[in-house]
């Protein structure tokens, strides 16, 4: 799993906002986008009744996402002044009680596509940052324990879906299988759950081990908030099992004038559009992805790959924070990312 150390040095301010923005989103329950398959009329009740681990932040993933924004926060600052907000928050969040109707509201038919997959890469990404938190503050045990069921549950939809699923999505939104495998891959090595993580090695090499000088330029999609190939490129990565990842960078590695395609960050022109303000969603994904990559590229690239990173964080990093709900109900999590993974 990847370590986590900031790169800033104002990282304690960023800290703070990122903190003080996810608290507020996890509270706020209006507007709401429900992913919300109706089977009778009993099912039309508010957010908060159908999902009371998760009913804020606009949509059931993004609360997830800032509640492990709220996690990774508390582990590498737990003297941040909003620590104690985070911990009463949990508290209250991830209780049995609350993970039971979570889980009750799964097993309702029609839901076995609920937020698949990104919904449950994102909550096993939360629990995995749970545990780690759990080895230094005590009171994370419990929320673990807590959250564990719902954990369970999704590792048992990976587990029954990936076998069944011939076909990656290369979309640059929710459902990218990239991206969906490559969470589920940090649970599956942080439990050591070895069947998982297997089924995610065979999938990933099935799916993207021959892909050969990747069309980068065909990127990005009007609405992306990742990068397609780039997501490949980090779970490959990580799994790679026919080759070197040098061998195999050499050759999915796109054209030189493809490859400017990532390496430019992407223009925003409506960060009020719940749509285009992904956006800066991609250009926080591609600023993560490059640094992940950054040390296992040919040394030709590398300091290429850290201009990028650089360029993109300077373009979207500010709207994480400050602007429209469009952006700023999720958006911290990927800076998080951008600024905290290696």
């Amino acid at each position: 799993m990847p370590s986590a150390s900031l790169s800033s040095s104002d990282a304690a301010a960023h800290a703070s906002q990122f903190a003080r923005m996810a608290l507020a989103n996890i509270e706020r329950e209006y507007p709401s986008k429900l992913d919300h398959v109706l089977n009778d009329a009993s099912d039309v009740q508010p957010p908060r009744a159908l999902h009371p681990a998760f009913f804020g932040s606009f949509d059931w993933h993004s609360c997830v996402h800032m509640h492990w924004t709220l996690a990774r926060l508390l582990r590498l600052f737990p003297d941040l002044p909003e620590a104690e907000r985070i911990r009463l928050a949990f508290h209250d969040r991830f209780t049995e009680a609350n993970i039971a109707v979570e889980i009750a509201y799964l097993r309702q038919p029609s839901r076995q596509s609920f937020e698949r997959t990104y919904g449950w890469a994102w909550l096993l990404k939360l629990q995995a940052e749970l545990l780690n938190l759990s080895k230094s503050d005590r009171r994370a045990g419990a929320w673990c324990s807590a959250l564990a069921p719902l954990a369970d549950a999704f590792v048992d939809r990976y587990l029954q879906f990936l076998p069944l699923a011939h076909y990656p999505i290369r979309t640059g939104t929710h459902a990218n299988s990239a991206f969906g495998l490559l969470f589920a891959l940090d649970f599956a090595e942080a439990v050591q759950h070895f069947a998982l993580r297997k089924l995610i090695v065979e999938k990933a090499n099935g799916w993207f081990g021959r892909d050969r000088r990747y069309p980068a330029a065909y990127e990005p999609g009007g609405e992306d908030f990742l990068s397609p190939g780039l997501m490949e490129a980090v779970l490959m990565m990580r799994t790679v099992d026919s080759c070197s990842y040098a061998d195999w960078w050499q050759v999915f590695c796109p054209a030189a004038y493809d490859l400017q395609a990532w390496l430019t960050p992407v223009i925003v022109s409506d960060r009020s559009d719940p749509k285009l303000a992904h956006l800066d969603g991609l250009n926080l994904s591609r600023a993560w992805c490059w640094r992940l990559l950054e040390q296992q590229l040919p040394p030709d690239i590398q300091p290429i790959a850290g201009h990028a990173i650089d360029a993109h964080l300077d373009a979207s990093l500010p709207h994480a924070v400050h602007g429209d709900y469009a952006g700023t109900h999720w958006l911290a999590s990927f800076a998080l990312l951008a600024l905290t993974e290696r």
